[in-house]
């Protein structure tokens, strides 16, 4: 597999992020938090370059990026849609709300759209059970949502951010 090579900014980020928490080990997590932040993700790449800047191993950071499910290895799309598949929400038909996700997306969970609007991922609680089932998209919660009405919930951010140039 090749290897990309992070442009300069890119470096620049990560090099700064890791300053300001001192390129402490004992920071990782804060610096991951701050570095995704700023990029949308923490591929390979930049997992390696802020272990070289820790002076840690990459296996170290992978470790963390990986058991954590806030952290993201692929970048998510520009409407993140997270389908909550805890226990109230999928015995009142998450599953099935995901399903219509997918089907009217056509992406799998943990992908994202070819125009990079939407991305699908499942989360395990939100914390609003009596809203359930619960999608959130960003940082929009939706409650008691049914299948009928994710076209609807696509379309609300599908017309964002449409200028009428004429």
């Amino acid at each position: 597999m090749s290897k990309i090579k992070l442009a300069n900014h890119t470096i620049q980020i990560v090099k700064d992020v890791c300053a300001e928490f001192e390129n402490k080990e004992g920071e990782l997590i804060n610096i991951l938090h701050q570095v995704q932040h700023k990029l949308g993700y923490l591929p390979a790449e930049v997992q390696e370059a802020i272990a070289k800047e820790l002076k840690i191993p990459v296996v170290k950071v992978y470790g963390v990026v990986t058991f954590y499910s806030f952290f993201t290895m692929v970048p998510h799309g520009e409407n993140p849609i997270s389908i909550c598949m805890g226990t109230a929400c999928y015995v009142r038909g998450a599953e099935q709300i995901l399903d219509e996700f997918k089907r009217e997306l056509k992406v799998q969970v943990g992908e994202s759209t070819s125009d990079g609007k939407f991305s699908i991922n499942c989360l395990r609680c939100v914390g609003a059970c009596g809203l359930a089932p619960v999608v959130t998209v960003g940082e929009k919660v939706y409650g008691r949502v049914a299948p009928n009405q994710v076209k609807e919930i696509i379309a609300e951010y599908s017309n964002k951010n449409v200028t009428d140039d004429v």
